[in-house]
């Protein structure tokens, strides 16, 4: 019988749609179950969106679109990232694909060879290590525990672009952590990518928009205008305007990379459906109430989770200043037992929570960071107080 090609062996289904998939099924099978498990915004844009949507229809071509995305969509993309501070970039520097996770696929089979090194910080959002699996890059993770606040240091980065990675990735606001870097932060680790030439810069900040407490968002090129020529920003419409389903992510960086994204979309996805395209228009250019508003209940209910966690002994959680996720350090329940199970890692304890209480997380393994497990706050409002309590109950049973 024939095989299947080498590189499956490589590639695994995501972590985080596992665990919510089982909390679909429990529920369906009639459990009461709150998920903090998978990452969507569970919110819906404005108005504007659905009519763009409803009017492209009307005046469907049906035809097929730009492989590098339709002028307007290209146009609209660049006034959103011009006022995020990326100043200078035109067309040919812009690209897009089916979301950010076939974005950065597509960047991967651009800026990587068989074998070439990748390094990211840990905490990681899973896919960084699947992709890179998958296309047989070599992968060096930069642990960055609680105890540092899941932040990347200066000496880490140097360490590790010493060895002359293909590319960085880095992830600002971070996915799993809800960690933002300062305008200072960003600065020192820019001052050390300047240093090394040979690496490309891949900023996948597609919670952009989703900063808390004032502290703004920064990326290494408004501190080092010269990193342009080598750095790739990475964002999408899911996250910030409620679309996840609408699949659509898009770069911005130097023309080569964009050409060659673009090429890549010729064989891979040909285009983005018009009406999709102009959905994302409409998100990128009307009104922007709706999520300036979600950014605000995401901050309050980041004080919520905050405070029930803060009554948890041994439990210890850096401030997310940004995203919609909390990522506590749980390994005070490692050696634990609850009802009889022994929890001796954070897959033993989200399993156990899982079961017990009914609420589901993902095990911080599946980032990096097998101490943590990660809360994502998106739930129907009327859940999120009852699932912390749950939490908070099952860690007072542990004995």
């Amino acid at each position: 019988m024939p095989q299947l090609a080498q590189r499956m062996g490589r590639a695994k289904p995501s972590a985080i749609m596992v665990i919510a998939e089982t909390a679909k099924q429990l529920k369906a099978a009639g459990r009461d179950i709150i998920s903090f498990s998978i990452g969507v915004p569970n919110f819906l844009p404005g108005e504007h969106v659905y009519a763009a949507a409803r009017q492209s229809l009307s005046h469907d071509s049906g035809q097929y679109g730009s492989n590098r995305g339709s002028d307007a969509l290209l146009d609209a993309f660049l006034k959103h990232i011009e006022a995020l501070g990326f100043t200078g970039y035109g067309r040919l520097n812009v690209s897009i694909g089916i979301g950010a996770k076939q974005v950065l696929y597509n960047l991967a089979e651009a800026l990587l060879n068989d074998g070439d090194e990748i390094c990211f910080p840990a905490p990681y959002w899973t896919t960084y290590h699947d992709i890179a699996d998958i296309v047989g890059a070599k992968v060096n993770v930069l642990h960055c525990g609680s105890e540092q606040h899941y932040k990347l240091t200066p000496r880490q980065l140097e360490t590790a672009l010493a060895r002359k990675p293909k590319v960085f990735l880095f992830n600002n606001p971070s996915n799993p952590s809800g960690m933002v870097y300062t305008r200072e932060e960003i600065a020192a680790l820019a001052n050390v990518l300047a240093q090394y030439p040979d690496t490309w810069i891949v900023t996948d900040d597609i919670y952009n928009s989703m900063v808390f407490d004032g502290i703004g968002y920064h990326n290494f090129v408004f501190a080092r205008p010269e990193l342009r020529e080598r750095l790739i920003f990475v964002d999408s419409i899911s996250k910030t305007y409620g679309m996840p389903g609408w699949r659509v992510g898009l770069i911005a960086g130097p023309e080569q990379v964009a050409k060659a994204v673009t090429t890549l979309n010729s064989n891979h996805i040909t285009s983005v459906p018009e009406v999709v395209a102009a959905a994302a228009i409409a998100a990128f250019s009307g009104p922007q109430d709706v999520p300036q508003a979600k950014c605000k209940e995401f901050a309050q209910r980041r004080d919520v989770v905050l405070a029930a966690l803060a009554k948890i002994s041994g439990v210890v959680c850096p401030r997310p200043q940004g995203a919609f996720y909390a990522f506590p350090d749980i390994s005070v329940a490692f050696g634990k037992s609850h009802n009889g199970t022994r929890i001796e890692t954070d897959v033993d304890f989200c399993a156990a929570l899982l079961g017990a209480k009914g609420v589901a997380c993902v095990p911080g393994s599946a980032f990096g960071e097998p101490r943590a497990m990660r809360i994502s706050y998106t739930c129907p409002a009327a859940q999120l107080e009852p699932g912390l309590a749950r939490i908070t109950e099952f860690f007072a049973e542990l004995s």
